[in-house]
């Protein structure tokens, strides 16, 4: 079973408790998790209230939590992305030179080193600490800096390369796991906010963003998902295996599907996932489960109108409002953005342009903004123009538990 995190300098918090309340009681999840051929074929989106016994439904938000998230967890680390690290057997020390932060993860006696440079903007201090976003593969450091955000960046590629050959970081200390590159550069993403915990006093670990784009913003939503220390998720133009659905995959741009994405990149899911090629409508979830599986933290998710490489239309019309009514049923659950009165804690932000577009970070600085320091914005992240939501993909939201 998966665990979320919160680990901080030199020593390792409590992880969050998985079992349930003693005034709710959870429906048994098979086990062993069922094989492909075991689930129907299901051309909708499936129902994300449904539990994986086929028959229970979730009936309050209490028990989502308790009971449906961690249930959505488990099998998506089986389906997908291969099963987290024990992070309660990683010793992590880290060291800062100037802009550069070492961060060194240690299990046993096997060391490795992740290097993350950090960009401070204006007035960032210690007694004054600012929010960060951690992005791999570039961003417009600038606009941020600017609005009083930091910037840290790391070679995702030292933490694993992105092929077969499984080197790099990850693979030094996690040597022939069965998971996939997604979740190895998610766990980058944790180690160097746990070394910015240690060594950069000006950042507010309360307040912290993770993006990337393309294959990158799949692996910026896999950090997302399983570290509840993440305050805000940005996956941009994330595609198939991100926020592209495997089903309604051929609505804009080219014809991403679970098919050609193992077929190109077999090394981004675990090998489970390649089960279910030929047969993505059996899988038992589709992009707005893992979208919903982070709910209530803030998500925000960008795709430009033009992008000739990953299904937009789909994720706009399909997987955005899909996960919102998730969104909607379990409210705030405590979380605030910011110090002012939330507005939403999901966006979805449709601009002109094609694939990663740097003024994608500025279409979604505003969001950012407001969930980060409470700044309202006028922009309506709801907006899909030019399309209409697609409502007939999620046949179950008239029965949305109350």
């Amino acid at each position: 079973m998966y665990s979320l995190y919160f680990t901080a300098a030199l020593a390792i918090l409590p992880t969050i408790i998985l079992a349930a309340p003693h005034n709710i009681s959870c429906p048994a999840t098979p086990s062993p998790l069922p094989k492909e051929a075991s689930f129907d074929v299901v051309s909708t989106l499936p129902d994300p209230f449904l539990y994986l016994d086929g028959k229970t439904r979730v009936k309050t938000k209490e028990e989502w939590f308790a009971c449906r998230q961690p249930e959505i967890m488990h099998f998506l680390e089986e389906y997908q992305y291969g099963y987290y690290p024990d992070h309660s057997l990683e010793t992590v020390t880290a060291t800062r030179s100037g802009k550069t932060v070492n961060v060194v993860v240690a299990v046993g006696s096997t060391k490795a080193t992740i290097a993350a440079t950090v960009n401070l903007p204006t007035g960032a201090s210690a007694s004054s600490p600012v929010p960060v976003v951690i992005s791999i593969g570039g961003m417009d450091n600038a606009a941020y800096l600017a609005k009083g955000i930091a910037v840290v960046t790391f070679d995702y590629s030292a933490v694993a390369s992105d092929s077969n050959s499984k080197t790099g970081s990850f693979w030094t200390v996690y040597k022939g796991r069965d998971v996939g590159t997604l979740l190895a550069w998610a766990w980058g993403f944790h180690r160097v906010l746990d070394g910015l915990i240690i060594a950069a006093p000006e950042i507010d670990s309360k307040r912290v963003g993770v993006t990337g784009c393309s294959r990158l913003g799949k692996a910026a939503l896999a950090a997302g998902l399983f570290d509840q220390r993440i305050t805000v998720t940005m996956p941009m133009s994330s595609g198939v295996q991100g926020l592209g659905p495997y089903r309604y995959h051929a609505l804009s741009g080219q014809d991403e599907t679970l098919e050609n994405s193992k077929s190109g990149a077999p090394w981004w899911s675990d090998s489970t996932l390649g089960t279910f090629v030929n047969n993505s409508e059996r899988l038992p979830y589709d992009a707005h489960t893992i979208a919903a599986a982070i709910a209530p933290r803030a998500l925000i998710i960008d795709q430009g109108r033009s992008d000739p490489y990953t299904n937009s239309k789909g994720t706009a019309i399909v997987v955005y409002p899909a996960v919102k009514l998730v969104y909607d049923f379990v409210g705030l659950n405590g979380t605030t953005l910011g110090a002012g009165q939330p507005k939403s804690q999901i966006g979805m932000a449709l601009r002109d342009g094609g694939h990663c577009d740097n003024s994608g970070y500025s279409n979604v600085l505003p969001f950012v903004q407001e969930v980060f320091f409470g700044t309202a914005t006028t922009r309506n992240y709801d907006d899909l123009t030019p399309w209409t939501a697609m409502t007939t993909a999620y046949p179950w939201s008239t029965s949305i538990p109350s």
